[in-house]
């Protein structure tokens, strides 16, 4: 007598109650469109739910809460642009060489942040996640002022400048991309890159 067939396949166990059909990028890449979109302040986790087409309870299985989702995007921008400083480009050689090299970079680490580079760049203080963001922000920025001091001492930068002020100019073009510049759009970062290191430090006035 020939042996019975086997059952098939068991029915998967039933997802664990509150786990969300995300997983921990896809909270974060969601949270983040919607602070962008209305305002981290304007933000509620009811909100970050509906956008999910999950629970408020199912988030937490990621998260601790709004605030998390907050630091983890900041972190992700400001990691990028301090992990440009400290490339062998950014360290060694002549002053003007290594702003210039920065300054590429940073285009290059927003380009693939666009997101939460957006969202750093809107931050205004109003809480301790925030603040932190905008000390390591500021912290950036002495970087790049004592780039612009090494190269005037080095005489390859124009004496009269202000190099916080110069700084914050070079650094404002750089940060303006994230008002218009989207990926796909025509333009490759290296490109992109290219063509705002070339307005820096050449300027546009044909010789």
């Amino acid at each position: 007598m020939s042996r019975s067939t086997p059952p098939g396949p068991a029915t998967p166990a039933r997802r664990r109650a509150g786990r969300p059909g995300h997983d921990a990028d896809s909270v974060l890449r969601t949270a983040v469109r919607v602070f962008n979109e209305r305002g981290y302040d304007g933000t509620s986790m009811e909100d970050l739910a509906r956008a999910l087409g999950v629970t408020k309870s199912a988030i937490y299985h990621h998260v601790s809460g709004k605030s998390e989702l907050l630091r983890q995007s900041l972190d992700r921008a400001l990691d990028a642009l301090f992990a440009v400083t400290r490339e062998p480009e950014a360290r060694r050689g002549p002053a003007l060489g290594r702003l210039e090299h920065v300054l590429r970079g940073s285009v290059l680490a927003l380009a693939e942040e666009l997101p939460h580079v957006t969202l750093l760049l809107r931050v205004r203080g109003n809480t301790p996640v925030e603040r932190r963001a905008l000390e390591r922000r500021r912290e950036f920025d002495r970087f790049v002022a004592d780039l612009v001091r090494e190269g005037m001492a080095e005489g390859s930068i124009r004496p009269d400048v202000d190099p916080d002020v110069a700084g914050r100019l070079l650094f404002g073009m750089v940060n303006s991309l994230v008002e218009w510049y989207r990926p796909g759009g025509g333009l490759d970062p290296e490109a992109l890159a290219a063509q705002v290191a070339a307005v820096a430090f050449e300027g546009l006035r044909k010789e």
